[in-house]
């Protein structure tokens, strides 16, 4: 679990980056988890965003899919989640050093 001075961090660098995965009105399926499982690997943290038609999931829907992913939920606003996770991957930048 991140400390409360580390989410602040990462909320800080989330506001400048872009939305990685789009989640369509089939939810978060096998596919879409796969996707975020694999940009999580790439980047460490990314932003998700929720077409219009796509449902908002609750606080407990959106803990329970950060941690089938290994994830920490950094934060949601609106149509937007951030998550963290440290890569193994080597030759990236650790956003957490």
């Amino acid at each position: 679990m991140i400390d409360k001075k580390t989410r602040i961090k990462l909320r800080s660098i989330a506001s400048t980056i872009k939305p990685i995965v789009w989640v369509g009105k089939d939810g978060f399926s096998e596919n879409v988890l796969k996707q975020i499982e694999e940009e999580l690997y790439n980047h460490e943290l990314i932003k998700i965003s929720l077409q219009e038609n796509t449902p908002i999931p609750n606080e407990f829907e959106i803990t329970e899919i950060a941690v089938k992913l290994g994830a920490e939920v950094v934060t949601t606003i609106g149509r937007k989640i951030v998550l963290y996770k440290h890569s193994e991957k080597k030759n990236i930048k650790h956003i957490l050093a």
